[in-house]
């Protein structure tokens, strides 16, 4: 009998897509002795072991008492020194991070690339205690870290992110410039050059270091915009008929909210060519408070963008799909990154890292092997339906066969995804 079946899913499409052996290739000068485990596959593992619902390296026990299903594991010192050597040195905290990319390249040969790709970048703060380097008050008057994260809209993976101090600015434009950078190396090379990039942030992007270098590296941007003195008088000069219906995400009218430009009533002479502002107005769900109010009694949000479609209410939209980050960020701390384990912030780094890698892992697992509901769940319910399922191992010959609980209401899911995963091409190169 074997605990967390649909675990070994995580762990083979891992290999499939070359992960594995990306890694082990560049870490190979981590390994000690000869007989030892391969650093790469103890990387995977501990990828393997987030995404099934662990929060630190101790956890990767559930991953080491089933060797049936995932081979040799390595005890969890080991682990522990091959994340302190990759931590000691930033070359091979690169090796991973191209690792990454190398995966990705696979999986978007596979699954296809994107026609857009939309980078949503945005900021959390994780709670820890003050014996932790880099830890460090927050602005909500709590004490930790502040991360920096950047997150692909269309495919849902995890692109890039930078462990920060808990005091670090929401709005520093080197933080934002330098998680972008991480996230462009994260795009094939082949689609890099022609592929349309849009960069979507908060308020805290509306900076002239980051709206500079979306324009250097010919990208299109979507901020919010504070709204200052003259936004707000703009906004109540603009004329009843000039307001036109927001849109939902299926494309429909939105019941609640208006969309206006106000490009012509402000002055952007500040913002690279072609900056436009744009301002939705929308009555305030009951408890809401408003940061200033018109005689309507209206809330107002303001967005920057370079975009040039004409219909501002899809603009608008496109920007509060922004809110798909909340969600990401949401599961990634179901998945690692709610707790930094180490004293070392430089170690802390290399788990972030890791926790990137089994956000991807369980994004590339459902792309490619699920289908309906269980193709978006969350990973709360993934690992419930699936990935902690029980099932008997039986071996004849060579082969090895999974048995399921037949009235196991996800068990045709579980089974189908395995034989997607046999179908796949292997990995050359």
């Amino acid at each position: 009998m074997v605990s967390h079946a649909g675990a070994a899913l995580l762990a083979q499409v891992a290999d499939t897509l070359g992960l594995t052996g990306a890694l082990s290739r560049p870490l190979g000068s981590v390994k000690q002795r000869r007989r030892g485990h391969d650093p790469g596959r103890v990387i995977r593992d501990l990828a393997v072991m987030l995404a099934d619902g662990g929060e630190c390296v101790s956890d990767l026990g559930a991953v080491r008492d089933q060797p049936a299903l995932f081979g040799a594991v390595a005890s969890d010192s080991t682990a522990f020194r091959v994340v302190d050597r990759i931590a000691s040195e930033p070359a091979l905290l690169a090796a991973v991070r191209a690792a990454h990319a190398r995966a990705r390249e696979r999986f978007w040969a596979l699954h296809g690339a994107p026609a857009r790709l939309t980078i949503d970048v945005d900021a959390t703060l994780i709670t820890a205690h003050s014996e932790k380097e880099g830890a460090a008050g927050t602005y909500k008057g709590g004490y930790g870290f502040h991360p920096l994260a950047a997150y692909a809209d269309e495919t849902r993976e995890a692109l890039g992110a930078l462990l920060r101090p808990g005091n670090a600015g929401a709005n520093t434009a080197a933080d934002h410039v330098a998680v972008l950078d991480l996230a462009l190396a994260q795009i094939p090379v082949e689609h890099v050059e022609s592929i349309e990039i849009l960069v979507r942030a908060d308020t805290a992007g509306a900076t002239h270091g980051l709206i500079d270098y979306c324009r250097a590296q010919d990208m299109r941007f979507s901020v919010g915009y504070e709204l200052t003195e003259p936004v707000r008088a703009a906004i109540l000069e603009v004329p009843e008929p000039a307001w036109v219906t927001a849109l939902d995400q299926d494309g429909s009218a939105r019941a609640n909210g208006e969309v206006a430009e106000l490009t012509g009533r402000v002055e952007l002479g500040s913002w690279p060519e072609g900056a436009r502002l744009i301002v939705r107005r929308e009555r305030p769900h009951p408890g809401a408070q408003l940061s200033f109010s018109d005689h309507d009694g209206h809330r107002f949000q303001a967005i920057l963008t370079d975009q040039d479609d004409q219909d501002i209410a899809v603009l608008e939209c496109r920007h509060r799909q922004r809110a798909h980050v909340e969600d990401r960020i949401r599961d990634d701390k179901d998945t690692g990154l709610a707790k930094f384990p180490f004293k070392q912030f430089a170690l802390n780094q290399v788990w972030l890292e890791i926790v990137l890698l089994a956000h991807d892992l369980l994004v590339w697992t459902q792309a490619l092997l699920l289908d309906g509901e269980l193709q978006t769940a969350e990973p709360k319910r993934l690992r419930y339906r699936l990935l902690h399922v029980a099932a008997r191992l039986a071996f004849h010959g060579r082969r090895a066969r999974l048995r399921l609980q037949h009235d196991w209401p996800w068990a045709t899911e579980l089974a189908t995804a395995f034989q997607k995963l046999k179908a796949l091409p292997a990995v050359t190169g």
